[in-house]
């Protein structure tokens, strides 16, 4: 039997250049599955994402995902993409061990945590307030090296992700500390200023862009500390879960987070196309 991707549309061009398209998982001309590749909104054309993959139930457990993933990954090629990128829900098992078998590394990885509905407590002496303007500006720019230099230790070139990272940082705070559902945080300890958090709140989730206790004070359970803010202002803010994302290798924060109660929701992977 043979496996096989059909276009179910026209191939999909955005005026920025980013491509996409829909193809039937065909065996012999019957369909039994379906995916969707595109170019990356996040990485730009010269990396794919497969959007979706989905194989019928009767037809899994035959190999048809892994000639399906295969065969997204020649479209890609043809595309010029020198990546593909695939998001794995935490629960999706098989997923998860199909793309490792295919050569797909983890670039990080989703993290939730429902909230309580009583706040935590910080520890003595620990505090936050706001940030204030003249803390924005060199926080903002260390953030935006930081985030940049994140993904480049991670398969993304270097340029793309210095634009990357200037590219969401201007879009999620356009308005600076003003921004519209955006906390900007600064933690102290006994009067010293031991760290930072940024928040975002939608819906019914609060979510954690960056979390960092500054160089000097490391390694004395601010970043803990941290963390109880984030919840704190999230139940302030009457939301009932915290996310947060977390970059693969960086075992120290996932292991506190881990330790805080947050699990795993979905796994972000990709893999180089020689």
């Amino acid at each position: 039997m043979t496996t096989t991707l059909r276009p179910t549309e026209p191939l999909q061009r955005a005026a920025d250049g980013a491509l996409s398209r829909h193809y039937q998982v065909c065996v012999n001309s019957r369909p039994v599955g379906a995916v969707h590749l595109s170019t990356s909104p996040r990485l730009g054309p010269g990396v794919a994402q497969i959007a979706d993959l989905r194989i019928e139930e009767p037809d899994r457990g035959r190999g048809r995902g892994t000639v399906a993933a295969l065969a997204a990954e020649e479209v890609a090629r043809g595309w010029g993409c020198k990546q593909i990128d695939v998001r794995v829900p935490a629960d999706a098992q098989a997923a998860l061990r199909l793309a490792t078998a295919l050569g797909y590394v983890h670039r990080n990885r989703g993290m939730e945590k429902p909230l309580a509905a009583t706040a935590p407590r910080l520890p003595e002496g620990s505090r936050g307030r706001p940030m204030t303007e003249a803390e924005y500006g060199p926080w903002f720019e260390r953030a935006t090296e930081e985030y940049a230099r994140d993904w480049s230790e991670r398969g993304v070139p270097e340029d793309v992700a210095r634009a990357k990272s200037r590219r969401d940082q201007d879009r999620l705070l356009p308005h600076g500390l003003a921004t519209e559902n955006m906390l900007i945080s600064v933690l102290e300890h006994e009067g010293t200023r031991v760290g930072f958090l940024w928040m975002s709140f939608a819906d019914d989730k609060a979510f954690v862009f960056d979390v960092e206790a500054e160089a000097a004070f490391r390694g004395r359970g601010h970043g803990r500390s941290l963390m109880l803010l984030a919840e704190t202002q999230a139940i302030a803010a009457g939301k009932h879960v915290l996310s947060l994302n977390v970059f693969a290798d960086n075992t120290p924060a996932e292991r506190l987070y881990e330790s805080l109660g947050y699990v795993p929701v979905g796994y972000s992977m990709y893999k180089n196309l020689l």
